[in-house]
Protein backbone atom coordinates (compact mmCIF):
# COMPACT_ATOMS: atom_id res chain seq x y z
CA UNK A 1 0.00 0.00 0.00
CA UNK A 2 1.71 3.29 -1.22
CA UNK A 3 1.02 6.59 0.79
CA UNK A 4 2.21 10.11 0.41
CA UNK A 5 2.92 12.65 2.58
CA UNK A 6 0.47 15.31 2.81
CA UNK A 7 0.82 19.18 4.03
CA UNK A 8 -2.39 20.29 5.56
CA UNK A 9 -1.42 24.55 6.23
CA UNK A 10 -4.31 26.64 8.32
CA UNK A 11 -4.15 30.41 7.23
CA UNK A 12 -3.26 33.17 10.73
CA UNK A 13 -5.94 34.76 9.52
CA UNK A 14 -8.45 31.68 9.94
CA UNK A 15 -6.42 30.29 12.95
CA UNK A 16 -6.99 34.01 14.30
CA UNK A 17 -6.83 34.16 18.14
CA UNK A 18 -6.61 30.06 18.31
CA UNK A 19 -3.42 28.60 20.17
CA UNK A 20 -4.16 25.36 18.76
CA UNK A 21 -5.53 23.82 15.91
CA UNK A 22 -6.55 19.30 15.40
CA UNK A 23 -6.60 18.01 12.29
CA UNK A 24 -9.99 15.65 11.97
CA UNK A 25 -10.84 13.78 9.03
CA UNK A 26 -11.75 10.78 7.83
CA UNK A 27 -8.27 9.46 8.09
CA UNK A 28 -8.60 9.04 11.62
CA UNK A 29 -12.86 8.49 11.88
CA UNK A 30 -12.75 11.91 12.80
CA UNK A 31 -11.77 10.93 16.61
CA UNK A 32 -10.59 13.96 18.91
CA UNK A 33 -8.03 11.28 20.51
CA UNK A 34 -6.45 10.78 17.20
CA UNK A 35 -6.62 13.76 15.91
CA UNK A 36 -3.42 15.85 14.33
CA UNK A 37 -2.18 18.74 16.37
CA UNK A 38 -0.69 21.69 13.85
CA UNK A 39 2.35 23.53 14.07
CA UNK A 40 2.53 27.22 14.27
CA UNK A 41 4.54 29.20 11.98
CA UNK A 42 6.14 32.62 12.55
CA UNK A 43 3.43 33.89 9.87
CA UNK A 44 0.97 32.53 12.22
CA UNK A 45 -0.39 30.10 9.90
CA UNK A 46 -0.64 26.37 11.32
CA UNK A 47 0.56 23.32 9.59
CA UNK A 48 0.83 19.92 9.68
CA UNK A 49 2.26 16.40 7.19
CA UNK A 50 0.43 13.15 7.40
CA UNK A 51 1.31 10.14 5.75
CA UNK A 52 -2.09 9.23 3.59
CA UNK A 53 -2.96 6.47 1.40
CA UNK A 54 -2.47 7.01 -2.34
CA UNK A 55 -5.02 6.74 -4.99
CA UNK A 56 -7.95 7.73 -2.35
CA UNK A 57 -9.79 11.09 -0.92
CA UNK A 58 -11.08 12.19 1.52
CA UNK A 59 -12.80 15.09 4.18
CA UNK A 60 -11.25 16.44 6.93
CA UNK A 61 -11.79 20.28 9.31
CA UNK A 62 -9.99 21.95 11.60
CA UNK A 63 -11.14 22.11 15.48
CA UNK A 64 -9.55 24.88 16.96
CA UNK A 65 -9.07 25.33 20.99
CA UNK A 66 -11.63 28.92 20.84
CA UNK A 67 -14.24 25.90 19.88
CA UNK A 68 -14.55 26.67 15.86
CA UNK A 69 -14.53 24.36 13.44
CA UNK A 70 -12.74 25.96 10.43
CA UNK A 71 -11.72 25.06 6.89
CA UNK A 72 -8.79 25.68 4.46
CA UNK A 73 -8.50 27.35 1.79
CA UNK A 74 -8.87 23.75 -0.51
CA UNK A 75 -11.49 22.69 -2.32
CA UNK A 76 -14.90 21.81 -0.45
CA UNK A 77 -17.25 19.03 -0.67
CA UNK A 78 -20.92 19.29 1.49
CA UNK A 79 -22.62 16.98 3.69
CA UNK A 80 -25.55 16.59 5.94
CA UNK A 81 -25.48 15.87 9.70
CA UNK A 82 -28.56 16.44 11.63
CA UNK A 83 -30.02 18.43 9.34
CA UNK A 84 -27.83 20.89 8.80
CA UNK A 85 -25.52 21.57 6.01
CA UNK A 86 -21.37 21.21 7.18
CA UNK A 87 -19.24 22.23 4.55
CA UNK A 88 -15.91 19.89 4.61
CA UNK A 89 -12.51 20.39 3.07
CA UNK A 90 -11.15 17.61 0.45
CA UNK A 91 -8.22 16.20 0.27
CA UNK A 92 -7.54 14.07 -2.91
CA UNK A 93 -3.93 12.23 -2.86
CA UNK A 94 -2.43 11.67 -6.24
CA UNK A 95 -1.44 7.98 -6.82
CA UNK A 96 1.36 9.15 -9.17
CA UNK A 97 4.95 9.90 -7.12
CA UNK A 98 5.41 13.86 -6.29
CA UNK A 99 7.80 14.78 -3.64
CA UNK A 100 5.01 16.63 -1.54
CA UNK A 101 1.41 17.60 -2.08
CA UNK A 102 -0.18 20.24 -0.60
CA UNK A 103 -3.85 19.81 0.26
CA UNK A 104 -5.81 20.33 -1.74
CA UNK A 105 -5.06 19.92 -5.68
CA UNK A 106 -8.08 17.82 -7.46
CA UNK A 107 -11.63 20.03 -7.63
CA UNK A 108 -14.41 18.43 -6.75
CA UNK A 109 -18.39 19.19 -7.60
CA UNK A 110 -19.90 21.37 -4.48
CA UNK A 111 -23.33 19.82 -4.03
CA UNK A 112 -26.52 22.54 -3.53
CA UNK A 113 -28.54 20.02 -1.27
CA UNK A 114 -28.10 16.71 -0.50
CA UNK A 115 -29.80 13.90 -2.22
CA UNK A 116 -32.91 13.24 -0.04
CA UNK A 117 -32.95 10.09 2.56
CA UNK A 118 -28.77 9.64 2.24
CA UNK A 119 -27.72 11.46 5.16
CA UNK A 120 -23.84 11.58 5.21
CA UNK A 121 -22.23 12.18 9.07
CA UNK A 122 -19.43 14.42 8.60
CA UNK A 123 -18.91 15.65 12.25
CA UNK A 124 -18.16 12.86 14.74
CA UNK A 125 -20.42 11.90 17.40
CA UNK A 126 -17.74 11.61 19.83
CA UNK A 127 -16.62 15.28 19.30
CA UNK A 128 -16.84 17.28 22.71
CA UNK A 129 -18.26 20.22 22.90
CA UNK A 130 -18.74 23.20 25.92
CA UNK A 131 -22.19 22.74 26.39
CA UNK A 132 -21.35 25.69 29.07
CA UNK A 133 -22.09 27.98 25.94
CA UNK A 134 -25.38 27.25 26.16
CA UNK A 135 -27.41 29.73 28.26
CA UNK A 136 -29.07 28.36 31.26
CA UNK A 137 -26.44 25.63 31.16
CA UNK A 138 -23.64 25.36 33.75
CA UNK A 139 -20.33 23.25 34.52
CA UNK A 140 -22.52 20.77 36.73
CA UNK A 141 -25.60 20.03 34.04
CA UNK A 142 -22.86 19.87 31.50
CA UNK A 143 -21.17 17.00 33.55
CA UNK A 144 -25.07 16.05 34.00
CA UNK A 145 -25.84 15.66 30.24
CA UNK A 146 -22.45 14.36 29.13
CA UNK A 147 -22.57 11.35 31.58
CA UNK A 148 -26.43 10.91 29.42
CA UNK A 149 -24.12 10.84 26.13
CA UNK A 150 -25.30 14.49 25.17
CA UNK A 151 -21.84 15.49 24.48
CA UNK A 152 -22.16 18.09 21.67
CA UNK A 153 -24.11 20.96 20.14
CA UNK A 154 -25.70 18.12 17.66
CA UNK A 155 -26.85 15.88 20.09
CA UNK A 156 -28.69 18.70 22.37
CA UNK A 157 -30.16 19.79 19.42
CA UNK A 158 -31.59 16.84 18.60
CA UNK A 159 -32.72 16.10 22.42
CA UNK A 160 -36.13 17.07 23.20
CA UNK A 161 -37.64 19.21 26.03
CA UNK A 162 -39.34 16.48 27.71
CA UNK A 163 -36.20 14.53 27.78
CA UNK A 164 -34.44 16.89 29.33
CA UNK A 165 -36.70 17.74 32.04
CA UNK A 166 -35.79 14.08 32.73
CA UNK A 167 -32.78 14.33 32.74
CA UNK A 168 -32.66 16.90 35.06
CA UNK A 169 -35.48 15.69 37.35
CA UNK A 170 -33.30 12.31 37.86
CA UNK A 171 -30.25 14.86 39.06
CA UNK A 172 -32.44 15.75 41.97
CA UNK A 173 -34.10 18.85 42.42
CA UNK A 174 -31.27 21.19 42.63
CA UNK A 175 -31.09 20.78 38.96
CA UNK A 176 -34.67 20.04 38.13
CA UNK A 177 -35.72 23.60 38.80
CA UNK A 178 -34.24 24.39 35.84
CA UNK A 179 -35.99 24.94 32.11
CA UNK A 180 -34.21 23.36 29.44
CA UNK A 181 -36.96 24.93 27.08
CA UNK A 182 -34.71 26.61 24.76
CA UNK A 183 -31.57 24.33 25.03
CA UNK A 184 -32.24 22.53 21.87
CA UNK A 185 -32.62 25.79 19.85
CA UNK A 186 -29.47 27.57 20.93
CA UNK A 187 -27.68 24.22 20.06
CA UNK A 188 -28.38 23.67 16.54
CA UNK A 189 -27.32 27.36 16.50
CA UNK A 190 -24.15 26.36 17.83
CA UNK A 191 -23.96 23.28 16.05
CA UNK A 192 -24.62 25.50 12.76
CA UNK A 193 -21.80 27.92 13.95
CA UNK A 194 -24.45 30.78 13.69
CA UNK A 195 -22.86 31.99 16.54
CA UNK A 196 -24.14 35.93 15.87
CA UNK A 197 -27.81 34.28 16.03
CA UNK A 198 -27.25 32.75 19.22
CA UNK A 199 -25.47 35.54 20.95
CA UNK A 200 -28.99 37.43 19.72
CA UNK A 201 -31.56 34.21 21.17
CA UNK A 202 -29.57 34.20 24.64
CA UNK A 203 -29.92 38.27 25.00
CA UNK A 204 -34.07 37.56 23.99
CA UNK A 205 -33.36 34.64 26.74
CA UNK A 206 -31.49 36.69 29.57
CA UNK A 207 -33.99 39.74 29.31
CA UNK A 208 -36.81 37.27 29.50
CA UNK A 209 -35.99 36.27 33.36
Amino acid sequence: MTTKKITFMLPAETVGEATQALLLGEFNNWNVDEGIYLQKQEDGSMVAELQLTAGKTYQYRYLLNDGRWVNDNGNKAYSELYGHIMENCVVAVAETQDKKTVAVKNKVPKKEKPVSGKSKSTLPAKVKNDLTKIEGIGRQIESILKKEGIINYALLGKTSKKKLKEILSLAGPKFSMHNPGSWPRQAKLAAAEKWDELAILQQELKGGK
